[in-house]
């Protein structure tokens, strides 16, 4: 094998492309530059003024310099963002989610990940959160310490709690249980049981009720209720658990992490799935797809829901930049882990 070694890098003798200036972009939007300044201090322009500006932007690929968009505009662009449990796949999504919306609206997020285990953590974040000149804070709360947390800090900054609400009062039909759950019912399952995550997580509580609604609803009978902590391991320990209280046709797992672990355990018991019990998971990670058998799950825009924290914040500090999107709906997603009841 010959390597060859070039003698100059390939660009060598080509200057760095100079980053454009407002000038710049006043010649090529043919507008002047004190249209393009108060452009770029959000003031409002005529609507055809703003889009010869926005199409010179897009066309010399204009990056703002923040440090002195701030200094101009009297105003940062640095948001703060405090987050937990980011091996969890819901929280690392959110945080994927929240971090594109900053980006998106020319902010930059700092993030800080919280070890809920030290009461004395979340202060200590912010203190390090606020030495930047923070235009606000993004409290991704999952938990209820860290609603309770959150909830009595006193800042010179807005500070928004994104956290799921619990919904004793509402329907339930927002946190995907009710899809897996018809789809079950539609297969012939009736007695059935449930794997919860944590209850000190509002989203695990919401899913529990929607379980225990459902069987309420539809005359179903819960063989059990464990909970887990949303690890594989746990998912495992639960379902050994159910099988010694009784032998359901289908297991709804709180999360695919959880459903996982009730595979291999029903596999160890000697119980084939679908053909002795089914198994329904919620989430729809990445590997869900390629668990044995293939998982059924409902999939969640997790990224969406950071979107809409960052979006919210940005909005309490009145910012012109809010980019909304729009969540995708809840979408059941059948795969082979789940297939007729069982005849008793």
């Amino acid at each position: 094998m010959t390597i060859h070694v070039a003698d100059t890098p390939p660009s060598a003798g080509l200057a760095p492309r100079r980053p454009a200036t407002i000038y710049d972009i006043a010649r090529e939007a043919g507008v002047s530059h004190q249209s393009v300044s108060r452009y770029m201090r959000g003031i409002d322009q005529r609507s055809a003024t703003r889009a010869k500006i926005e199409r010179a932007l897009e066309t010399l690929e204009y990056k703002p310099n923040l440090t002195a968009r701030s200094l101009v505009t009297g105003r940062s662009h640095r948001l703060g963002a405090l987050t937990h449990e980011i091996d969890q796949v819901g929280p690392s999504q959110v945080l994927q989610g929240a971090s594109a919306a900053a980006r998106d609206a020319g902010y930059l997020l700092d993030i800080v990940a919280l070890d809920m285990s030290d009461p004395g953590e979340i202060t200590r974040a912010l203190e390090i959160l606020l030495q930047h000149d923070l235009a606000g804070v993004v409290a991704l709360a999952s938990t209820d310490e860290m609603r309770s947390a959150i909830a009595g800090l006193a800042v010179d900054v807005p500070v928004l709690l994104f956290s799921e609400q619990d919904e004793d009062a509402g329907p339930g039909q927002l946190n995907g249980i009710p899809l897996a759950m018809e789809h079950l019912i539609s297969l012939g399952h009736r007695d059935v049981a449930h794997i919860s995550g944590p209850l000190t997580w509002s989203a695990a509580r919401n899913r529990r009720l929607a379980y225990e609604r459902l069987v309420t609803e539809r005359g179903l009978v819960s063989t059990g209720d464990v909970e887990g902590d949303w690890s594989a391991e746990s998912g495992h320990r639960a379902t050994r658990e159910l099988l010694a209280l009784g032998r359901p046709t289908a297991i709804v797992a709180a999360n695919d992490q959880m459903a996982l672990g009730a595979l291999l355990a029903l596999s160890e018991a000697g119980l084939d799935v679908p053909g002795d019990v089914s198994v329904t998971g919620l989430d729809d990670t990445p590997e869900s797809a390629f668990f044995s058998p293939p998982l059924t799950t409902v999939r969640v825009d997790f990224r969406a829901e950071g979107r809409d924290a960052v979006n919210a914040l940005l909005r309490s500090v009145r910012a012109p930049e809010v980019i909304d999107g729009a969540p995708e709906p809840l979408t059941l997603v059948v795969r082979r882990s789940t297939g007729p009841a069982r005849r008793l």
